[in-house]
């Protein structure tokens, strides 16, 4: 055999030919390729393949016939033929091995599947010729290809098996005899296959065919293994049969990896449930039963809500063990006759994780739609329970989309789009909650699209634009500086709330892109209003959760900053509590490096995330601004304006200066004066302006206060 093996295949179908070459070339085989079995004779012929994969359906000569011929060419007897063939009846198997077949696959294959196959076919066939051809020790050669050999005389009774035969069946052999009884082989074989196994030598004695058959042994520590079992017949002169000459070869690691290839083809590693492949088999099936039997079914698509926060938070790992959990109540969810998912093909499969945050239930013989409603119901409470992570309670809810088979789509693709706009409805509706799709769902989806294309020609059209809203000094009532806000001004929709195209952005990936338009658009209005006089007025500028992942952030930052030629110092980059935490070290690392540029820095949000103070002390930050959620209910003396009190104190203590959001109201105002806050914004003060009208707003409160401070 070639340091490189030949492997001919021989398909009437062009297509599966090229996808076969394409599996085995990767397998790192050369391959040579026939239409028809008579040109499957002649290329053997001419240029003796290592091994043989054989259509039985083809025009002309089929599978059969030519594997039998082959067999009769010289040199035929012995190279490795896989059957491939779509007949998995037992009669089809049977006589693909009484023309001499190996081994068979049946169609449609995995290629991945295909391509080991075909190595440990190769391999076998290795190990068998080279014992042949080189009268290599038979131990060793055994020992190497996991082989042992056996020959059972007819006439005597008397069975021999190799060394390497007892270690295989887990018998301790006497190291003086390597004999034992037929029946004692028989009797390590697992009891559901020893009557095949038997019967197939027997009848291989009475017809003269090879024996070849995959089955289980026990063994003495109870593990069961899985061997092929090959197996000759010799005949004398007068043609009656006087032995049998078989090998034995443990295949138990080739029949895990298959297992293992097969389980990450079909199933989600981190839940270990199906994946989407084998979720659309099972939904294909299932319509096609219910076109057969007229019941009723439906397909949940679960979408975690706002679970990239909560991975954002408490970081990846967190988030997988709750996946994991979710998952798990899921299971209990369902219940046991709408046939939960299992590990068995056998098993009709309802359950899966599509990716992310994304899980998908199939219910089946379904009395009524509302009998979906009642299991999704069963499914929200469940997940509504709180979860334990690290000693912390984490509430995760969800919004589900219900689509009915048959009445929603009679596909799978149609079924799941269905229902991911049911899912979209029900977020809509505040989320912790359900819809089921209907035709003006569509409507709402198309507008989506719509919105999402013009999102991505927003740019290149110029339509967005900075609006700035002030920030106050709380003691000297004067502006010391403004957020950069980004607005959508739409040619035909016209402004769109950032509330809307942001975590749009996010989802489509026009986040980053974004982000850096704000920067250098803030960047430019800081260099303009220097120029007229307004130079000390500083500009905060959000950076988003994805910018700051990137891994050029500050080389990015530094190249807009040359080019715009923007002070460092009279600019604020802001980032949320969450992002921060969500990688802490390289937020440290990151603004270390922006500090020593010469940026002022603030966590943004701050009381909404999950800070830890010792983080707090090594980030070189400047100001900490307290989230409108805290300042809403400062007059209240709630729990809220509690948290906002404390924040106060806490950052002073750390001698950082706070900004309160959202400040709406004269008590608003009066609390946080007098628990000492530094400055604030919000309505009370001004809306977001134009930057036009920040300029002419920052004139005119000095106007008044010159006056003033000359009387004083």
């Amino acid at each position: 055999m070639n340091s490189t093996p030949l492997a001919l295949i021989v398909d009437d179908d062009i297509t599966l030919r090229v996808l076969a070459r394409e599996a085995l070339e990767q397998a790192g085989c050369r391959v040579e390729d026939a239409a028809t079995g008579e040109e499957a004779l002649d290329a053997f012929q001419r240029e003796t393949p290592d091994i043989i994969l054989l259509d039985v359906v083809m025009p002309g000569m089929d599978g059969f016939a030519t594997c039998a011929a082959l067999r009769k060419l010289p040199g035929g007897a012995s190279v490795p033929v896989l059957i491939m063939t779509g007949l998995d009846d037992v009669k089809s198997i049977a006589t693909a091995y009484d023309a001499g077949a190996t081994d068979f696959v049946t169609k449609p294959w995995n290629a991945l599947v295909l391509s080991h196959r075909v190595r440990y076919m190769l391999r076998a066939s290795q190990a068998v010729t080279e014992l042949l051809e080189r009268e290599m020790s038979l131990a060793e050669a055994q020992r190497i290809a996991r082989l042992g050999n056996w020959k059972w005389n007819l006439s005597t009774n008397r069975f021999i098996a190799s060394t390497q035969t007892f270690r295989i069946l887990g018998i301790n052999a006497d190291p003086y005899s390597t004999t034992l009884s037929f029946e004692e082989f028989l009797g390590h074989i697992h009891d559901s296959d020893r009557p095949a196994v038997e019967t197939g030598i027997r009848q291989a004695i009475a017809t003269g065919a090879p024996f070849r058959q995959d089955h289980r042994v026990h063994m003495p520590t109870g593990d069961v293994r899985v061997v092929h079992h090959y197996a000759e017949v010799a005949f004398e002169q007068g043609g009656a049969a006087t032995s049998v000459v078989g090998t034995i070869q443990d295949i138990t690691d080739q029949k895990k990896a298959e297992a293992q290839i097969h389980f990450l083809s079909n199933y989600d590693r981190l839940t270990q449930l199906p994946n989407r492949q084998l979720f659309q088999d099972r939904v294909t099936q299932a319509l096609v039963t219910q076109k057969r039997h007229e019941t009723q079914g439906a397909i949940l698509l679960v979408n975690l809500d706002r679970f990239q926060r909560i991975n954002d938070t408490l970081g990846p790992k967190c988030g997988d063990t709750i996946l994991r959990e979710v998952a798990e109540r899921l299971l209990h969810c369902v219940r046991q006759s709408d046939s939960v998912a299992r590990h068995d093909d056998q098993e009709p499969i309802t359950l899966s994780r599509l990716g992310g945050d994304e899980f998908t239930v199939l219910l089946t013989h379904l009395a009524s739609a509302q009998s979906a409603a009642k299991v999704t119901q069963r499914i929200l409470e469940s997940l509504n329970a709180p979860y334990q992570i690290d000693g912390r309670q984490v509430v995760v809810t969800a919004s589900i989309g219900i689509a009915l088979l048959g009445q929603d789509g009679d596909d799978v693709d149609t079924l799941l789009r269905n229902a991911d706009a049911a899912v979209h409805a029900a977020q809509e509706k505040g989320r912790n909650t359900y819809q089921f799709y209907s035709q003006s769902m569509n409507v709402a989806l198309a507008e989506r699209l719509s919105l999402e294309s013009d999102l991505r020609q927003a740019l290149e059209r110029s339509e967005f634009v900075l609006y700035y809203q002030p920030q106050v000094d709380i003691r000297r009532w004067e502006i010391v500086g403004v957020e950069a806000l980004i607005r959508w001004q739409h040619p035909v929709r016209g402004m769109v709330s950032p509330m809307t195209f942001i975590p749009l952005a996010e989802e489509v990936g026009l986040i980053d892109q974004i982000g850096q338009w704000v920067l250098r658009t803030a960047c430019a209005q800081q260099v303009a209003w220097g120029a007229y006089g307004l130079g000390e007025v500083s500009i905060a500028v959000n950076l988003s959760g994805v910018q700051f992942q990137q891994a050029n952030l500050v080389e990015s930052i530094r190249t807009i900053v040359r080019e715009t030629g923007a002070n460092p110092a009279r600019l604020e980059l802001e980032l949320t509590e969450s992002t921060a935490m969500h990688d802490a070290e390289n937020a440290v690392l990151v603004f270390q490096q922006l500090k020593t540029m010469g940026f002022s820095l603030s966590i943004d949000d701050f009381g909404t995330g999950y800070s830890s103070l010792a983080y707090l002390k090594r980030f070189p930050i400047d100001t900490i601004k307290i989230d409108r959620a805290f300042v809403k209910d400062l007059a209240s003396e709630s729990e809220q304006a509690a948290i906002a009190i404390a924040i106060i104190a806490m950052a002073h203590g750390l001698k950082l200066r706070v900004l309160a959001e959202g400040v709406e109201t004269q008590p608003q105002l009066d609390i946080l004066r007098d628990q000492g806050c530094d400055a604030i914004q919000g309505y009370f003060f001004s809306h977001p302006l134009p930057a036009d009208r920040v300029e002419q707003l920052i004139r005119d409160l000095r106007a008044k206060a010159d006056p003033e401070r000359r009387a004083a």
